[in-house]
């Protein structure tokens, strides 16, 4: 029996016989069984078992069908498209969309005669439709984006986001948690504001409140951002599709626009230093983070050009941090004051007005005559004066690229300053203290 195996493995090592060895195989042993009951108790029957596992024949009507074929989880086809699915996953519990809701007058309609307060209305039966208040209700007038950037709730957004100040702010996470936002600070100055959420508390097996910590972004670098670098917005887009996602690269960096919208419509602000991309920011994206592939967060996606295509603005993220870092220490977000009114000097304004250089802030009137020192500024205390330029701040030079106003923003109100400023022919220091923005 062992020959006429071995003989019948043979033809199954020629792939087109392997089907017919196996029929054989099977034959062999049922023929057997209908012989002798021994099978189950000796040694043939396992034989038939070794003999046909070694054939490694697969049964046509085994082999399983293309439906039960296990489904896998999708694969990045690139290590840039792995890194923005990561970047994703990780950063999206921390976006926010912020629906901003309002008491609104409802109206209803009824209808009456003019001629009522005529002879009673009894010769004329004519009726006009007519209005009246009905009380009020809150109406979702608006939505915008955010992010969370502190663990105890507190949320970064943009101010044309949460200008209304008779409007209630609510925060929506991605989990689909509601919860009431406090504004805590709009920047006088940039398009940015802070709102702060309450966390939930649970009660711990010992009875004591355990907090549960907000998810968290973490904050890159702006000022290391290339040209051509790939950028994530990530926002509630037309305040209706949260955390929506686009892609695209940083097309320009340093622009300067003057952005309007809002909820209030006469809202009107001049960004410095924003940054250009042309991944989509739609409306309900203001707000929202605009992130590198590190997963970092290093601007807030806050304007778009409406007659264009593919060109939308964030602020950088190091413009923030000053703000966050404020909201932490003395809890609001205050700017310094100087009390100048002052054109950078450069080629083209020191040859027209023959100034003694072409760097610095050159301290001069307004067009409509506005002063070139503020009257009562620490500028005014300290003694400048119309036609003073301003060359060094604390050790810094003030050129095109470096303005009074950028360097300015590094400081806080109170803190000790150093001028050297050009008079005429002479250079001169003064020593102050800066003062604080009223705005």
């Amino acid at each position: 029996m062992a020959t006429l195996f071995e003989k019948v493995k043979a033809l199954a090592r020629k792939p087109k016989l392997k089907f017919l060895a196996a029929i054989i195989i099977l034959a062999i042993g049922f023929t057997a069984l209908g012989f002798s009951t021994r099978v189950f108790t000796g040694n043939f029957y396992p034989q038939i078992l070794q003999d046909l596992s070694e054939l490694k024949f697969e049964w046509p009507w085994l082999k399983p069908t293309a439906t039960e074929t296990p489904v896998s989880a999708y694969q990045p086809q690139t290590s840039q498209e792995q890194a923005v699915i990561k970047t994703v996953k990780e950063v999206s519990p921390a976006v926010v969309s912020i629906i901003i809701t309002k008491d609104l007058p409802v109206y209803e309609q009824y209808y009456a005669s003019p001629f009522d307060e005529f002879f009673g209305g009894q010769f004329f039966q004519f009726q006009i439709p007519q209005y009246r208040q009905k009380g009020t209700e809150k109406t979702e007038i608006g939505g915008g984006s955010g992010f969370i950037i502190s663990a105890d709730g507190m949320v970064l957004t943009n101010k044309h986001v949460v200008l209304d100040d008779q409007a209630e702010y609510t925060v929506l996470t991605n989990d689909g948690r509601k919860f009431a936002a406090k504004i805590l600070a709009k920047d006088p100055i940039q398009d940015l504001a802070i709102l702060k959420i309450e966390a939930e508390q649970t009660v711990s097996g010992g009875g004591g409140l355990l907090i549960k910590p907000f998810p968290v972004v973490k904050l890159g670098n702006s000022s290391t951002m290339e040209i051509g670098q790939t950028v994530i917005a990530i926002g509630n887009a037309l305040g209706e599709f949260r955390n929506t996602v686009s892609v695209g690269v940083v097309s320009g960096l340093g622009r300067t626009i003057t952005a309007s919208g809002g909820v209030a419509s006469s809202f009107v602000e001049t960004l410095e230093n924003v940054i250009q991309t042309d991944a989509a920011i739609n409306e309900g994206n203001s707000g929202g983070p605009l992130l590198n592939l590190l997963g970092e967060v290093v601007g807030i996606n806050t304007a778009t050009v409406q007659q264009a295509q593919s060109i939308g603005f964030a602020l950088p993220i190091n413009i923030a941090k000053r703000d966050i870092q404020q909201i932490k220490t003395i809890g609001k977000i205050a700017y310094p004051f100087l009390g100048v009114r002052y054109m950078i000097v450069n080629d083209q304004v020191q040859k027209e007005n023959k100034l003694p250089v072409n760097y610095g802030a050159w301290l001069t009137k307004g067009s409509a005559g506005e002063a070139a020192v503020t009257a009562g500024s620490v500028a005014d205390k300290a003694g400048l004066k119309e036609g003073d330029i301003i060359l060094e701040f604390n050790n810094e030079k003030i050129t095109s690229d470096n303005s009074l106003a950028k360097i300015l923003q590094k400081y806080n109100p109170a803190d000790n300053i150093t001028l050297k400023v050009r008079r005429g022919d002479k250079e001169m220091s003064f020593s102050l203290v800066l003062g604080e923005r009223s705005e």
